[in-house]
């Protein structure tokens, strides 16, 4: 594990200024290396001093997002494929501008349910957009990754060999997926063996329990998650991310059903992830070790 990092999400629903800098000094002081922060849009923030806050603190910044549905670039309207390819240039430039080093989240598709199946030209136009945002990205120094979500919150990328498979369909090499526990808890009939199959084309990776709160209170199998990321020598970032009505931004609120307080104590929330991602991670590295000396 290279930087653990935490979303902004559990300080914040990150709709102003003052509550996203709230959130950095929040994450710094519970020992957070890295800050998620989602649907930083062009023009709304001051992202000078988004980014002078971030270094003092020395956080790095990762910047997530769902496409609207007027500007998802796996549909078939040219028009609304250009509006979302548009929004992701200017996405782009905004996480260079705050300093950010990635760029993920659900940036193929619009994020919600949808009513009916991908097509295929759907699947390339959002594909050729997705290559056209990487090569943006490239020359602004950020990384770009997919985050492969559940069913009801894209019908484009569910699993980890789809994932792979629209990679491939970009001709890119720098594009990288995006794991996330509780989305393969739902989707992936085997979430260590999702992982290992991702292996070096995995670029981040969210902690998150099946009901969104506390780590290890709930029905993911962390251990093999980690025994997993252990296995594929996984050096990258992982996130903690958890929402809870308690804290939650509107639009978030819709598109994932975030329905009810999981948690009410962030502070206690960010303490204990802490505590149980780096324990996970410490297990996985000395059982990693053992069976290679075995």
């Amino acid at each position: 594990m290279r930087r653990l990092g935490i979303h902004t999400f559990v300080w914040t629903d990150g709709k102003t200024q003052d509550g996203l800098e709230t959130a950095l000094e929040k994450s710094a002081e519970h020992g957070y290396r890295m800050v998620e922060i989602a649907y930083l849009f062009p023009g709304r923030y001051d992202l000078d001093r988004l980014a002078k806050k971030a270094r003092s603190l020395d956080l790095e910044v990762v910047v997530t997002m769902g496409l609207p549905a007027d500007c998802d670039v796996s549909s078939e309207d040219t028009d609304v494929v250009a509006r979302g390819r548009a929004l992701l240039s200017d996405v782009v430039k905004t996480v260079r501008d705050v300093g950010g080093i990635r760029l993920g989240g659900i940036i193929f598709s619009k994020h919600g349910k949808y009513d009916s199946m991908p097509s295929r030209d759907g699947w390339m136009n959002s594909a050729e957009t997705i290559a056209a945002t990487a090569e943006i990205a490239k020359t602004c120094g950020v990384e770009i990754v997919l985050e492969i979500v559940n069913r009801f919150e894209s019908n484009l990328l569910n699993t980890t060999a789809q994932g792979l498979k629209f990679i491939a369909d970009t001709g890119r090499d720098d594009v990288r997926l995006h794991l996330d526990t509780f989305h393969m808890n739902i989707e992936e009939a085997d979430p260590a063996a999702a992982i290992r199959l991702a292996g070096d084309k995995l670029g981040y990776f969210h902690i998150g329990e099946n009901y969104r709160g506390f780590l290890g209170t709930g029905t993911i199998d962390f251990s093999a998650s980690f025994r997993a990321l252990a296995d594929i020598g996984y050096a990258r970032d992982i996130t903690f991310e958890s929402f809870s009505g308690a804290i939650v931004d509107e639009a978030l609120s819709v598109a994932c059903g975030i329905w009810r307080d999981t948690w009410t104590d962030n502070d206690q929330l960010a303490a204990h992830a802490k505590t149980f991602i780096e324990a996970k991670w410490q297990e996985a590295t000395i059982a990693r070790q053992i069976n290679a000396d075995a």
